[in-house]
């Protein structure tokens, strides 16, 4: 006897008063709790006009949330638009068009504007709820780590200033920031700089543009315990100088070039330790060991210069046997793959393993990337560049609208606190509910067996009590 798949369905042509995002009455509760739709509408109050009906602060926070809900262009504003019991009035499609018409010819005025009420809406929230989970300014977790590093959007048409890439594709390089939240959650996104496709990677200038924006858009008493950390894209005198200049630390990847060489070929072999995991365990098969001391000269500058490393740069190197199957590079050695960093963190309590597993999880910067690609960075909508960079600053505050909700909402403990933002929109934000109007008062209810309705229940309930 066969058995069938399941119920065979009929539409029915009798519509129900049902919204399909339920869940994101957290995201409108977190942006209240910021006040970012307020800042955002005091920011863009000179770019309003006269008539306008539709307050610049409000479109751009339903776009964002529009975008937060895994939307990736203007039309798909729709979503919210057909749901005023939970968004309220939304703007047309032409309207919001305008909107974003207007910024972007004003991009030198709009884009700052943007940014600082951004950084108003997060210092409110860490205010509330502070997103790292040690105390602020020590080692334990509550230093702040900003995670910098170039990525590529691919176009698939002549966009403005679109061109090709160093790794032969079509598109841009944008330049983004991250705040690392650790072990304890996500991150939020501090900076998405567009820039051209052909942009370099190693562009000191713009290195140092994103740290400058990037600090700007912390807490004031988050500024002075700031760690910075990049891939060797970020390593260059300039960077290090201007880094040593505003006395913040940093820990970049260093490029295993001629004078590193030579001074892996000098150390003494009881120089390297054994390196550990992010857990604290010992790692099979990788060392690690300080090659400062056995640099060349020209390294080790006692004073300086602009175009001089810095003179409390320590240079820190990494060895591990390959994976089977890996090639060796020209700057391996001896069947060992060679990689380096650079920091200036010194003091008691910092090991070699431990400024090494730190260094590390920079990895996890790549994970923010794909976040902020699952957030509205994949898909540039408009042909204009100045367009795009508003695209960018509103596809940034999702990402922030998505891990403020997260900060706010669930303890260290609860594993959605970690969730990326593809599974917190399936299991989360995506579930239907219905609308009941009785009396005086409006009750949305969510399906009986869905099986996240208590992390929703959880949410609502932090969210209202903060």
């Amino acid at each position: 006897m066969k058995r069938s798949a399941g119920p065979c369905l009929v539409l029915d042509p009798v519509r129900e008063s049902l919204v399909s995002s339920a869940g994101a009455v957290l995201l409108r509760r977190t942006l209240r709790l910021s006040g970012a739709q307020r800042a955002l509408s005091a920011a863009l109050a000179p770019w309003r006009g006269r008539r306008a009906t539709h307050d610049p602060g409000k479109i751009v926070c339903d776009v964002a949330t529009t975008v937060a809900l895994g939307g990736d262009c203007l039309a798909d504003l729709a979503l919210v638009r057909a749901q005023p019991e939970l968004f309220g009035p939304v703007a047309s499609d032409p309207t919001v068009s305008r909107l974003v018409s207007t910024l972007a010819a004003d991009i030198d005025a709009t884009l700052p504007a943007i940014r600082a009420a951004r950084a108003q809406a997060r210092a409110a929230v860490w205010t509330r709820r502070r997103p790292l989970a040690g105390k602020p300014g020590t080692r334990d977790g509550g230093q702040v780590i900003v995670d910098i590093d170039a990525t590529l959007v691919t176009a698939h048409s002549d966009k403005q200033h679109a061109t090709g890439t160093h790794k032969h594709g079509f598109g841009f390089a944008p330049m983004c920031a991250f705040v690392d939240h650790g072990e304890h959650g996500t991150g939020e996104t501090l900076l998405a700089q567009l820039r051209p496709g052909n942009a370099s990677p190693f562009n000191a200038r713009d290195h140092i543009e994103a740290v400058d924006l990037a600090l700007a858009q912390l807490p004031a008493a988050e500024q002075g315990q700031v760690l910075i950390r990049t891939d060797s894209g970020g390593c260059s005198k300039a960077l290090l100088a201007h880094l040593t200049e505003l006395r913040l630390e940093y820990s970049v990847g260093f490029s295993a070039h001629e004078t590193v060489k030579a001074a892996i070929e000098t150390i003494p072999a009881q120089a390297w330790r054994a390196a550990i995991d992010s857990d604290g365990n010992p790692r099979e098969g990788a060392q690690v060991a300080e090659l400062t001391a056995w640099m060349p000269a020209p390294m080790r500058a006692s004073r300086p210069g602009p175009q001089d490393w810095p003179a409390d740069m320590r240079v820190i190197a990494r060895r591990e046997r390959p994976h089977p199957g890996a090639q060796l590079r020209l700057t391996d050695r001896d069947g060992w793959r060679i990689t380096c960093f650079a920091t200036n963190t010194r003091g008691p309590g910092w090991t070699l393993a431990d400024l090494e597993v730190r260094h590390r999880q920079r990895a996890r910067a790549e994970d923010r990337i794909r976040g902020q690609k699952d957030t509205g960075m994949r898909n540039l909508p408009f042909h204009g560049y100045a367009h795009n960079q508003i695209w960018l600053e509103i596809a940034a505050l999702a990402a922030d609208l998505l891990a403020w909700t997260q900060t706010l909402a669930f303890d260290e403990s609860e594993p959605a606190r970690r969730w990326e933002p593809k599974r917190l929109r399936l299991r989360i934000l995506t579930v239907a509910g219905h609308i009941i109007h009785t009396g005086r008062r409006h009750r949305l209810r969510l399906p009986r067996d869905w099986p996240w309705n208590y992390l929703i229940d959880t949410a609502h309930a932090a969210l209202h009590a903060t």
